[in-house]
C-alpha cells in the first residue's frame, strides 16, 4: 500500500481560561504499511470529552498531561483498512483511545472490536460507552437508587447525565434535571421524561438555584448526581435528605477556572444528614463491564434508552467540537464524524 498522509492535531499551548482554537495544530504525519501484527485503522468518529481539558494541564492526575506539541488523544470509533493481524481483519469496526488523528497503526494494544448491532457505531462514543459506563456504575453503585426516591442530576442534558436521568426513571425514581437552556429543559421533559427541569441560568445565585430545585422537590432529594460543581453542589446538599448520596463524575463548571472557586459554605450537612459523597473514575469498574453491556445492550434494543447526539462533521473541526462542551452547544454526547 501506498504512504498514508493523515492529519492530526497537537497541543500547541496550554490554555488560560476556556481553550481557543489557538491552542491546537493541525499537523500532517506518513504513516507507511503496518508491519506483523499490525493493522491500520481509519477513524470514523471522535469523541470530544470534557475530562479531555484537564489533560491541557501540566500536572499530575488520574490521567497523564498531554504534552506540547505532541498529538492528542482520546475515545475513537474507527474501521480496519489494511491488517498484518489475525485478531483484526479488514472491514471490522474497533474503538481505540487514539482520536485527534484520521489514521492510526496500532498492534491491538487498547483496541477493541464494537458489535455495531448492540448499538449504532458512534454511540460507541456515548450510551454504550464511555460515558454511559459513567452513568450506570456511579449512579447504580455508589447512588443505590430505590424505587421512589428522588435524585436530582446537574448537566442533565449532556452526555452523562442524560443517561444517568434515564436509567433512574428505569429504576422506579423520581428524577429532576438540571440545565443550561429552556430547549434542552423542553428535551429533558419531553423527550425522556424526567419529572422536572431546571434552566439554572434563570437562577441569579446559589440561593436562588436551591429555591429551584427545593420547589420541585418538596420531599427532599435522595442521590445527587454530580456534574456540575459549584452552586450546584450548595444547592443539592441544602435539599439532600438524610443518608443522600452524592456520586462525584465531574465539576465542568471549574474547569475553565482562572481562580480557584470557593467550596460549598454548607458542607457541615454531610455529617448531620449522614450524606456519602464519593468521587469516582470510570475504569475503576472495569471488570464489571459485563454487567453494563448486558444491561444497556438490553436497554438500548428495546427503545427504552434514548440515544442523544450532536454531531459535528469534519475533522477539522476537532477544536470548535471541544470548545463547545465547556459553551453548552451539546445535547448528549458531542461526536466529531471524520
Amino acid at each position: 500500500m501506498s504512504p498514508i498522509v493523515s492529519r492530526e492535531f497537537r497541543l500547541k499551548s496550554r490554555p488560560d481560561g476556556i481553550p481557543t482554537p489557538d491552542n491546537f495544530e493541525l499537523a500532517e504525519t506518513t504513516l507507511n504499511e503496518p508491519q506483523n501484527g499490525e493493522f491500520l485503522v481509519k477513524n470514523l468518529f471522535l469523541s470530544v470529552d470534557p475530562y479531555m481539558r484537564g489533560r491541557m494541564i501540566d500536572r499530575k492526575s488520574y490521567a497523564p498531561p498531554w504534552q506540547l506539541g505532541h498529538v492528542m488523544d482520546g475515545g475513537a470509533i474507527g474501521e480496519v483498512v489494511a491488517s498484518n493481524n489475525p485478531n483484526f481483519k479488514v472491514g471490522q469496526n474497533v474503538i481505540g483511545n487514539a482520536s485527534w488523528r484520521e489514521y492510526y497503526i496500532s498492534d491491538g494494544s487498547g483496541v477493541g472490536k464494537v458489535d455495531p448491532q448492540m448499538a449504532p457505531l458512534s454511540a460507541w462514543l456515548g450510551t454504550a460507552g464511555m460515558p454511559g459506563r459513567t452513568a450506570y456504575f456511579g449512579l447504580l453503585d455508589i447512588g443505590q437508587p430505590q424505587h421512589g426516591e428522588t435524585v436530582f442530576v446537574s448537566g442533565a442534558a449532556g452526555a452523562v447525565g442524560s443517561v444517568v436521568c434515564q436509567i433512574a426513571k428505569l429504576k422506579g425514581c423520581r428524577v429532576i434535571g438540571s440545565a443550561g437552556s429552556d430547549a434542552k429543559v423542553a428535551w429533558l421533559k419531553d423527550k425522556i421524561g424526567v419529572d422536572a427541569a431546571i434552566n439554572y441560568k434563570h437562577s441569579a445565585n446559589m440561593h436562588e438555584l436551591t429555591a429551584a430545585v427545593a420547589a420541585e422537590a418538596p420531599d427532599g432529594v435522595d442521590i445527587y448526581f454530580e456534574n456540575v460543581g459549584g452552586d450546584h453542589l450548595e444547592a443539592a446538599m441544602s435539599v439532600l435528605n438524610m443518608n443522600g448520596r452524592i456520586p462525584v463524575c465531574g465539576m465542568i463548571s471549574g474547569y475553565n477556572a482562572t481562580t480557584p472557586i470557593p467550596g460549598p459554605t454548607n458542607l457541615f450537612n454531610i455529617i448531620g444528614k449522614r450524606l456519602l459523597l464519593k468521587g469516582y473514575i470510570v475504569s475503576d469498574y472495569d471488570a464489571q463491564l459485563s454487567d453494563f453491556y448486558r444491561d444497556m445492550g438490553g436497554w438500548i434494543q428495546s427503545g427504552e434508552i434514548e440515544l442523544q447526539e450532536t454531531v459535528v462533521d469534519g475533522f477539522e473541526k476537532m477544536p470548535e467540537a471541544f470548545i463547545g462542551l465547556f459553551t453548552g452547544e451539546n445535547l448528549g454526547k458531542m461526536v466529531v464524524k471524520a
